[in-house]
């Protein structure tokens, strides 16, 4: 396959994915009246935003604090570096589609400048999946007091059931991954693949700190949690813990499909479908709770943006 060729997949896809979130903010907004949403924001909120800044940031100190403890080898590097690429993380993130390209342009920017690219990478990928069984761990315990209170549709159930195990084979092959066979015609080629699996592999001897780390995974969760609780509350919604914990889970696996841009138009839609179709709340509360979920996301991504401008002039 020409290198042409995959630009032109890539630049299809991205369009299709442009037009997904597009389409799913006019379909919403088409059904919702934007006036019906603002009416929802209010100088009461302004606490609740306040707290989901602060979450927000404690967040991201959180997982800088998460991949300096993962980088088990190499030099020291002072936390604050960390904390910097987390933030470039954030800024892309916003930029590139399913919310993985920040931890890509992170982890590839920060291995490159101290050279241990592959122990970056998979500090990174073991990192995110870690925070994905965080999320599922929750969903699992809070899904039978959901159930007591409202009907969830089977569907709902077996696709975070389906994504939790992929989650676990694939955290088992990242730590036994030095002893999954691979043909020397395909290492020949990708040379990367055998330094991969020895960064990956190299985790088994650091139980320690797989353990804090999926600690710090767990807090990440309670925290993203919060948010979600604190952009309801700043509409003035209370809703029972439980079903909360559940419809948020479902709605991050279902925002992760790359099918748009960071879950972008796909993201209102569930939670609509979720609180509005399932729980009766009015659905411009629903989407404007929602809309105020970005701004924490701003606020993450603006502090990359000064990341990115302070590289670029010391550059």
């Amino acid at each position: 396959m020409t290198a042409s060729t995959t630009a032109t997949k890539l630049l299809v896809k991205r369009i299709f994915q442009l037009l997904v979130s597009v389409g799913g903010f006019v379909y919403i907004f088409y059904k919702i009246p934007f006036s019906s949403v603002m009416e929802n924001w209010t100088s009461s909120m302004i606490p609740w935003v306040i707290a989901m800044l602060v979450a927000a940031n404690l967040i991201m100190l959180i997982q800088a604090n998460r991949w300096k403890g993962l980088s088990v080898q190499g030099p020291e590097i002072p936390f604050k570096t960390y904390y910097a690429y987390t933030a470039l993380g954030y800024f892309f993130n916003n930029l590139l589609p399913t919310g993985f390209g920040g931890d890509a342009v992170k982890s590839l920017a920060f291995g490159k400048k101290f050279n241990q690219t592959s122990q970056s990478i998979s500090a990174v990928f073991l990192s995110r999946i870690q925070g994905l069984l965080a999320m599922f761990l929750c969903f699992f315990i809070a899904l039978p007091f959901a159930l007591s209170k409202t009907e969830i549709p089977f569907g709902y159930t077996m696709v975070m059931t389906i994504a939790l195990l992929a989650c676990m084979v694939i955290v088992t092959l990242c730590l036994f991954s030095d002893k999954v066979p691979i043909p020397a015609a395909i290492t020949n080629k990708l040379t990367f693949i055998p330094k991969m699996q020895k960064s990956l592999s190299i985790y088994r001897q650091y139980k320690k700190q797989v353990l804090l780390s999926s600690l710090d995974s767990l807090w990440l969760q309670l925290l993203t949690l919060f948010m979600a609780y604190a952009y309801f509350r700043a509409v003035g919604q209370t809703i029972d813990i439980s079903i909360l914990v559940v419809f948020t889970s479902i709605t991050i696996v279902v925002s992760m499909l790359p099918i748009s841009l960071n879950g972008i138009g796909v993201r209102e839609g569930v939670q609509v479908a979720l609180f509005t179709g399932l729980l009766g709340i009015p659905a411009p509360i629903v989407l404007s709770a929602g809309l105020l979920g970005y701004i924490p996301l701003l606020f993450q991504a603006a502090q990359g943006a000064v990341v990115l401008l302070a590289g670029s002039r010391k550059n």
